[in-house]
C-alpha cells in the first residue's frame, strides 16, 4: 500500500509515499501512549500496541477498530503479524498468539524471557517466531508449542533487531545492544550459531533485501 503507520504520543498518523499525504488514523483514549505497530501483510489492518498492555486492530480503509485485545498488563513493544496470526509481546515478559479469525483472545502463551520482550518476527513460512527480549536472549518458538525449542544466548545485551532470511529457509539473522553491538546469523534448524560481525555499534534495525542475499542493518 505504500504507507507507513507512525505512532506519536497516543495518536497514529499514516503517511503516504505516493502522495506525502498525512492522516490521523486514531487518538487512545485517556491519552494512553502508542508504544508499537504493525502491519498486516496485505496493509489493509494495522495492530497498535499501548503502554497499557491493550492491542487494538483497524481497518484503515474504514478507519474503524474492528478488535480490542487485552491479554497484557504492561505495554507492548512488540508486534508481528503471519496471515491472520498475530504475535505480542510485551514488558510482561510473556509472548501471546492471537488469531484475529477466533473469538479466543488468545491461542498460545508463551513465557520464557525473564524480562521484557522487544523484538518478534515470524519465519517466512510461518512455521517459527524467534522473540528477542531485554534479558539478552534470543529464543526460537515452534507454532505449535509453547516451549521453546532454542534458546540462543551468546547476546550480551538487548535483542530488538531480529529478521529472517527470505532466501534460505531457517536462516535468522539478530542484533545486540550497546553492551554486544554484533550481529549473528542462526541456523534456526539446529540451533547453531553460523557467524558472528562486530558492528562497533549498538543494532537498533536490521532487514533482509528481497532480491539480493544481503541485508542492512
Amino acid at each position: 500500500q505504500n504507507v507507513i503507520a507512525v505512532g506519536l504520543s497516543s495518536s497514529v498518523y499514516l503517511w503516504s509515499a505516493i502522495t506525502s499525504k498525512v492522516t490521523k488514523l486514531c487518538d487512545m483514549e485517556s491519552n494512553v501512549m502508542v508504544t508499537s505497530v504493525s502491519w498486516t501483510q496485505r496493509g489493509t489492518h494495522l495492530a497498535i500496541g499501548t503502554a497499557k498492555g491493550e492491542v487494538q486492530i483497524w481497518e484503515v480503509a474504514s478507519g474503524k477498530k474492528v478488535q480490542s485485545i487485552n491479554n497484557h498488563h504492561k505495554r507492548i513493544g512488540a508486534l508481528n503479524w503471519f496471515g491472520p496470526l498475530l504475535a505480542t509481546g510485551g514488558r510482561d515478559k510473556v509472548i501471546f498468539q492471537v488469531d484475529t479469525r477466533s473469538r479466543s483472545n488468545y491461542t498460545l502463551k508463551l513465557v520464557g524471557h525473564s524480562q521484557e520482550v522487544c523484538g518478534l518476527k515470524w519465519s517466512p513460512d510461518g512455521q517459527q517466531l524467534a522473540s528477542g527480549g531485554n534479558d539478552n536472549r534470543l529464543l526460537i518458538w515452534n507454532l505449535h508449542s509453547n516451549f521453546p525449542i532454542f534458546k540462543l544466548e551468546e547476546h550480551k545485551a538487548a535483542v530488538k533487531a531480529i529478521a529472517w532470511s527470505p532466501h534460505q529457509a531457517g536462516l535468522l539473522v539478530s542484533g545486540g545492544g550497546t553492551a554486544d553491538q554484533y550481529i549473528r546469523f542462526w541456523n534456526t534448524c539446529n540451533g547453531t550459531l553460523q557467524l558472528s560481525v562486530d558492528t562497533g555499534s549498538q543494532v537498533c534495525n536490521l532487514a533482509w533485501s528481497k532480491n539480493v542475499n544481503e541485508i542492512v542493518s
